[in-house]
C-alpha cells in the first residue's frame, strides 16, 4: 500500500492542524494505522493508533486529550486532528499502516510494514 501523508504547517501554539493520510494499492481497510512523528535529533515516536474498523483508538501520554485520529475506510483515509499544539509538537509526521495485528493495533513502529513521507509540523511559541 501507498500512502500521502498531508496538511502540515507552521502554526502558533495553542492552534490546530489536520494531518491527512491516503492510501492506494490495496484494501485499506485491512490495516491497521498509525501516526509517529521525529523532531531533529530525536528518535521516531508513536503518537497514535487505530484498528482498522476504527473502533480502537491509542495515543501517547504527550497528546493524549489533545489529538484525535480517525480513519474514513470509504475514502481510504487516515487523519489526526490535533489541537492545542505546542512547540514541542514540532516535528515530521509520519503515517504508517501494517496488516500484522489486525484486528488489533500496534504502538511500536517495528510492527509497520508501510509508511508515508512524512509532513512537516512546526509549532512557534
Amino acid at each position: 500500500v501507498q500512502l500521502q501523508a498531508s496538511g502540515g504547517g507552521l502554526v502558533q501554539a495553542g492552534g490546530s492542524l489536520r494531518l491527512s493520510c491516503a492510501a492506494s494499492g490495496r484494501t485499506f481497510n485491512n490495516y491497521a494505522m498509525g501516526w509517529f512523528r521525529q523532531a531533529p535529533g530525536k528518535e521516531r515516536e508513536f503518537v497514535a493508533a487505530i484498528s482498522w474498523s476504527g473502533s480502537s483508538t491509542y495515543y501517547a501520554d504527550s497528546v493524549k486529550g489533545r489529538f484525535t485520529i480517525s480513519r474514513d475506510n470509504a475514502k481510504n483515509t487516515v487523519y489526526l486532528q490535533m489541537n492545542n499544539l505546542k512547540p514541542e509538537d514540532t516535528a515530521v509526521y509520519y503515517c504508517a499502516g501494517t496488516n500484522r495485528v489486525v484486528p488489533g493495533l500496534t504502538i511500536s513502529l517495528h510492527d509497520y510494514e508501510y509508511w508515508g513521507q512524512g509532513t512537516q509540523v512546526t509549532v512557534s511559541s
